[in-house]
């Protein structure tokens, strides 16, 4: 294996990695900031109360996007097992 070769893999799997979560990540931080201007409205101080909300949020997350995410990932092992094969 070439040193170029390692980059691009290491490259993709990052890209990759930040494609799949990203739909997760972004759906947690919405909801973490709705809860947030919540707290501040109504001067709740609880850090407990963001957990439910943002976990079933990632739920939904993984229901809506969960075929897509399946889908990016499976496509990304194919094309790095047919580029092992290569060497």
């Amino acid at each position: 294996m070439s040193q170029d070769f390692v980059l691009s893999l290491a490259r993709e799997t990052v890209l990759t990695t930040l494609m799949i979560s990203a739909p997760l990540l972004l759906a947690s931080l919405v909801v973490g900031l709705g809860i947030s201007v919540f707290q501040a409205t109504t001067q709740i101080q609880e850090p407990t109360l963001t957990f439910v909300p943002k976990i079933i949020a990632i739920l939904l997350g993984v229901v809506v996007f969960g075929s897509w995410m399946l889908n990016r990932l499976l496509q990304f092992a194919g094309q790095t097992m047919n580029r092992m094969g290569a060497f």
